[in-house]
């Protein structure tokens, strides 16, 4: 991964997918040398963090620039008007491991949830990931509809990260772990599945969690775990593009699963 490198397929398999209103970017064969990144991520283990400010439930590292440049413009060419964007105001990118046992999640990593937090209404959201795994039993990413009215889906998200696992399990007769299938509160709509090196690209005020249905296949080793590049981009909004109120929740950084 050098600044010479073109880490971008130029001319990668595009399909669409539809989740009820919400339309979702699929990718394949999205890196020209996928291995490499994975060998740029076990170069960098030590380097992973929990980062306890927001709802990823692993292990991240931010990427070199370059890395973060190229995938903005890969979302430039390919994504950002169809998803309602008209120019990229600001992006960032991550590599990340989900690695937490169910027991070990907080209410918020419980839920699904969105990437708008934080970003003004008249902006479009937009995230991606990028699948740097094989085996599919480690998850791809699910997408849901809520059941119930918005202030009482605030209030919900409010809660789950406002309240002990304890006090949030008792009051709204909710499982710890990760959300696997829909409830009372949201409808699952469908998913992605997981494939070596594709990519997603969906918007972010679309409810979404990780289809995480064997959470004891997950672990810390790059070459193996569920690695995946994250990505987040904030932009200025097309004419007549039009995007769903975002849910109340704190403040801090989103995370694709």
């Amino acid at each position: 991964m050098t600044a010479a490198t073109p880490l971008f397929n130029a001319t990668p398999r595009i399909t669409v997918q539809r989740f009820g209103a919400g339309t979702c970017l699929v990718v394949d064969d999205a890196l020209r040398d996928p291995d490499a990144v994975v060998a740029t991520a076990v170069a960098h283990r030590a380097e992973f963090v929990d980062a306890p400010f927001n709802f990823y439930p692993g292990l991240q590292w931010v990427v070199p620039d370059d890395f973060g440049r190229q995938l903005e413009e890969f979302f430039d060419r390919h994504a950002r008007a169809v998803l309602g964007g008209r120019r990229t105001l600001k992006s960032h990118t991550r590599l990340a491991m989900t690695t937490r046992p169910p027991g070990a999640l907080r209410p918020m990593q419980w839920l699904c949830h969105r990437d708008s937090v934080g970003v003004a209404r008249e902006h479009v959201i937009a995230a991606s990931v990028l699948y740097l795994f094989r085996d599919p039993a480690l998850g791809g990413t699910a997408f849901y509809a809520p059941r119930r009215p918005v202030p009482e889906i605030n209030r919900l998200v409010h809660d789950s990260c406002n309240l002990d696992a304890e006090a949030f399990a008792a009051r709204y007769d909710w499982p710890a772990g990760y959300m696997q299938g829909g409830n009372a509160w949201f409808e699952r709509l469908g998913a992605v599945a997981p494939r070596w090196n594709r990519m997603i690209f969906y918007d972010g005020r679309a409810f979404h969690s990780g289809d995480i249905t064997m959470p004891d296949a997950l672990h810390d080793d790059p070459r193996t775990g569920r690695l995946t590049v994250n990505g987040f981009f904030t932009c200025s909004r097309r004419a007549g593009a039009g995007g769903a109120a975002p849910a109340s929740g704190p403040s801090g950084v989103p995370r694709p699963v």
